[in-house]
């Protein structure tokens, strides 16, 4: 594998990973209402679960969903119905009114992370994403350090943008004005995450 090809990899996803998606909506969420820490481990689970799948993907389970579409099927049905359930969490508990500034957070590191990582995961059609790029950029017969590169580098890439993603949304101002339009934020970020549910469902 070339140098050139291993930049384009990493170029290609990265430019994915900021492209609006469910994840977007979960970090954006999770930094204005739950601060930087809890956002960051959040990150960490994106990036592990982009990881996985990207593994995954590089181990020919991209042509095993060709190959059993049933899997491929059910897995998909598990990610829609885990972010609904996400959308409707967040639904009901719009009306609750943010936590001080000062108050702990109502997610723990390790359970901030298994939510990115479940988030993530459950999207089956990362390892599709993954499988495509890889097709065509990767040679058959790349040497193990280059794969582990590859996966390395998507991990880093996810973790690093929702980590300024965190940032961005965790700062006071973006806080306060959070704190003014709680309920229609949540239900409007519910509803987003309930379409992008649908759309992982149908397509």
């Amino acid at each position: 594998m070339t140098l050139a090809a291993f930049a384009t990899v990493a170029l290609i996803h990265l430019l994915a990973a900021i492209s609006p998606g469910p994840s977007f909506v979960v970090s954006v969420r999770t930094a204005i209402a739950e601060g930087f820490p809890t956002a960051t481990a959040l990150a960490l689970g994106f990036g592990i679960g982009a990881a996985v799948w990207a593994a995954a993907a590089l181990a020919g389970l991209a042509l095993l969903f060709e190959l059993v579409p049933a899997l491929y099927l059910s897995l998909k049905l598990v990610g829609a119905a885990f972010l609904l359930y996400i959308a409707v969490s967040m639904w009901r508990h719009a009306p609750k009114p943010l936590p001080a500034a000062d108050a702990r957070p109502p997610r723990g590191t390790l359970a901030a992370m298994r939510l990115g990582i479940l988030t993530f995961i459950t999207n089956p059609k990362a390892a599709i994403f993954f499988g495509a790029i890889f097709v065509g950029l990767v040679p058959a017969g790349t040497s193990l350090p280059w794969l582990a590169a590859l996966v390395a580098i998507v991990f880093f890439n996810e973790t690093l943008w929702y980590i300024v993603v965190a940032r961005v949304f965790s700062l006071p101002r973006a806080r306060a004005a959070y704190g003014r339009a709680k309920s229609w934020i949540d239900r409007s970020l519910g509803t987003l995450l309930a379409a992008f549910g649908l759309k992982v469902a149908l397509t």
